[in-house]
């Protein structure tokens, strides 16, 4: 029991993730995050802000822009592994029922944000806890042209890591001990997040009852 409860609570704090597993856990949780079904449990916007953070203040030992382009590049990565992954998948994603590591209603959710904002959805949806996940591998079940998803894909990749981890490294650098309240900054980021989600499926149903 005690072994489960640690395990929730790094997910819940990441800066906890990013201490107990430095940059090489970072990289494979962005990489699940953006591309593999069960990602959706990390919080990678939280996640990216608390490694800017912990990069400036050292507690991360890595350069800032290796730390930029490696991220950069895996969650890129993430992204084409979620779009074969709906390629090969295809329709069962859709009569595939409700595990652990699968939940329906989160396609349902992304497939709304899909709906609302196409192939920008893959920029949009960089920024949006559990969309983040699932739009690639929607992309990929929809039979969106590789060319076409590559370009939001890599924009998308850069945006929102280069937006996230030098926001946290601008909060190290201007705040005095910064690294003792990373946990309310990532909490506040999340709730942000997620009410975006929220916000967005609101409005594509507002729009659905109203046509």
């Amino acid at each position: 029991m005690e072994a489960i409860t640690d395990f929730f609570d790094l997910l819940i704090h990441s800066d906890k993730l990013i201490r107990v597993g430095g940059l090489a856990l970072l990289l494979v949780i962005v990489y699940l995050e953006t591309g593999v079904v069960f990602g959706f449990i990390f919080a990678g916007d939280a996640l990216l802000f608390s490694a800017g953070l912990l990069c400036e203040t050292e507690m991360l030992d890595v350069n800032i822009f290796v730390l930029l382009f490696l991220v950069t590049a895996v969650a890129i990565g993430g992204n084409l592994t979620g779009y074969y992954t709906g390629k090969f998948l295809g329709k069962r994603l859709h009569t595939k029922t409700d595990s652990w590591f699968f939940k329906k209603r989160h396609l349902e959710k992304t497939h709304l944000f899909y709906e609302k904002y196409g192939g920008m959805s893959l920029v949009a949806g960089r920024f949006v806890w559990v969309v983040r996940t699932f739009v690639p591998i929607l992309a990929g079940a929809s039979d969106m042209s590789f060319r076409r998803f590559n370009f939001f894909n890599v924009v998308g990749g850069f945006l929102w890591v280069w937006t996230m981890i030098p926001l946290g490294y601008l909060a190290g650098h201007l705040i005095p001990d910064a690294e003792e309240n990373i946990g309310y900054f990532a909490l506040a980021i999340t709730i942000i997040a997620s009410g975006i989600l929220i916000k967005g499926i609101y409005n594509v149903v507002r729009g659905k009852k109203t046509e």
